[in-house]
């Protein structure tokens, strides 16, 4: 898999921002609340390299703290949805009928609705914080795991094995999560891996127009949202958590395209 140097480079800079988002109490130099007003929007200097914005906070300790929600909502999201949508592909899949029939309608419904703005509407009725963005990214989440796990049930459960296994008398329960989900896991791994990509742009978004984090709190997109504001005078302050997203999506997208790679050579075009 890492024979590709993007791979490679994708699986570093995650492991950087996991680091700092795990040590970030311990490793930002300053206190991400710390305000000191006659500072405010100062350029970046050797103090604060990447420098403060219009409360005077500084900007890197602000953006290690903040990778500490970009990330865990990401990933908090995409186990919970995966859990969901693979638990009901696999059920879909391998009964078919009417539970098949009844998901693939709910599937369709909700693909019917613009994710962002689905998301942004659930968000405005249970309220700003980062428990209902979880519970708003999740309820659109699981539908993308569902619909793989499925396909992936439809091809495989008609295999020999999995006819062995009902002749020799085991449970659907145990023919499900012993005999067809390890032989589809690697394309459920593959789409977590773009899943949290996604995901870490839908927080930002929500947090961007005010829909996330509370306000104070460090959160990339809330950055974001409170550097527009100020563009012209120090861009700064929205350039630095721009590039954090940036290089956390493309690094989870690199990686995914390795994983895929690594998983279905076939599916590589030279």
């Amino acid at each position: 898999m890492f024979q590709s140097k993007w791979t490679y480079i994708g699986a570093v800079i995650i492991a950087v921002f996991a680091l700092a988002a795990i040590f970030a109490p311990w490793l930002a130099p300053y206190n991400p609340y710390d305000m000191r007003l006659a500072e405010q929007l100062s350029l970046p200097t050797l103090e604060h390299f990447m420098g403060q914005d219009a409360n005077g906070v500084d900007i890197f300790s602000r953006l290690m703290h903040g990778a500490r929600i970009s990330l865990s909502v990401g990933v908090i999201v995409v186990l919970i949805s995966g859990t969901i949508g693979i638990t009901m592909g696999l059920v879909s899949g391998y009964y078919g009928g009417w539970p098949d029939t009844i998901l693939m309608r709910l599937v369709d419904i909700l693909m019917a609705f613009p994710g962002l703005l689905l998301a942004i509407a659930l968000v405005s009725v249970l309220g700003p914080n980062i428990l209902n963005v979880v519970i708003a990214l999740t309820v659109l989440g699981w539908v993308s795991f569902a619909r793989l796990v499925r396909g992936q049930v439809l091809s495989v459960k008609e295999r020999e094995y999995i006819q062995a296994a009902r002749t020799s008398g085991q449970s659907d329960a145990r023919i499900m999560v012993v005999h067809i989900f390890p032989n589809i896991l690697s394309p459920v791994i593959v789409q977590a891996t773009f899943s949290v990509a996604g995901v870490i742009i839908a927080e930002s978004s929500l947090s961007f127009l005010g829909l996330g984090a509370p306000p104070g709190t460090p959160s990339w997109g809330a950055m974001l949202s409170e550097g527009k504001q100020v563009i012209l005078e120090a861009p700064h302050v929205s350039i630095f958590p721009g590039l954090a997203i940036m290089l956390v999506v493309m690094a989870f997208n690199f990686l995914g395209d390795g994983l895929r790679d690594r998983f279905d050579p076939k599916s590589t075009i030279n």
